[in-house]
């Protein structure tokens, strides 16, 4: 059950604020003028957990196409539907997204899953790979920048969020979002991007890919552009990218003759 309460704000002259969700922290964006359709974005953020609060160029692309936000926080969980200390001891970071931020977006905005796109940077693009995966009908709009989606890696170099998590490094392999991609059932509307440069996360970028190709998903991708690898500078320079394609495919969405 979500129980939003507003607690704070966390920049009124940006747009920006903080709520609690099911008692846990979001950051919030409300832009000066909304989208005519009420389009919204949920935000997974990476495991820096950096917030797009500090992050301008985001911001000013959610300002211009009138999109509401809202970014959970929920620590180095992963995304994932296992138990994470650093988030909360009962409840995961995936059953939080599903349970009581879709529900909150549902109920505070009025905006059904054709209405809103999921975003992630880095793990958080990972995350929202997974989930769109997992539960395509929810998350029909995907987009993922930089997804850190082979992240067994971390395990392997003694990740101690991931080692409370999982374990061992194969059980993580077995839950990437590579791993959960069905044949027959895809988020409709897919884009991924990875730098060249992103030496850590590119391979499974490609990989992902190249599974996609392979079942006949189709999907948007940008495996080609470089702009400072794994890092914000690079998430800049692909985000008035990413924001026109999830404004277009909610488009498509409100459109589609069901």
């Amino acid at each position: 059950m979500t129980n939003p309460a507003a607690i704070s704000s966390a920049s009124p002259a940006s747009g920006w604020s903080t709520v609690l969700v099911a008692g846990k922290r979001c950051d919030v964006f409300q832009p000066a003028t909304l989208h005519p359709d009420g389009y919204a974005i949920i935000y997974l953020h990476g495991v820096h957990q950096n917030r797009l609060v500090d992050q301008p160029v985001f911001t000013a692309e959610f300002a211009r196409h009138g999109l509401r936000v809202i970014a959970p926080l929920t620590g180095r969980s992963w995304w994932a539907d296992r138990i994470c200390p650093d988030f909360d001891a009962h409840v995961t970071a995936y059953r939080h997204v599903i349970d009581n931020i879709v529900p909150y977006v549902a109920q505070q905005w009025q905006v059904a899953p054709t209405q809103f796109a999921l975003l992630g940077t880095s793990m958080g693009g990972q995350g929202a790979l997974r989930l769109a995966f997992k539960q395509p009908s929810t998350f029909p709009v995907t987009v993922a920048i930089s997804p850190a989606i082979d992240y067994q890696i971390r395990w392997k170099e003694g990740d101690q969020a991931l080692a409370l998590m999982y374990p061992d490094q194969e059980s993580i392999r077995q839950d990437t979002a590579t791993l959960h991609v069905h044949p027959l059932n895809w988020p409709r509307h897919l884009w991924f991007c990875c730098d060249p440069a992103d030496h850590r996360w590119y391979e499974s970028a490609e990989r992902l890919h190249s599974k996609l190709v392979a079942l006949g998903i189709p999907h948007d991708y940008d495996l080609e552009t470089t702009g400072g690898g794994h890092r914000f500078p690079y998430y800049n320079l692909m985000a008035p990218t990413a924001m026109q394609f999830i404004v277009d495919r909610l488009e498509r969405e409100r459109l589609r003759v069901v």
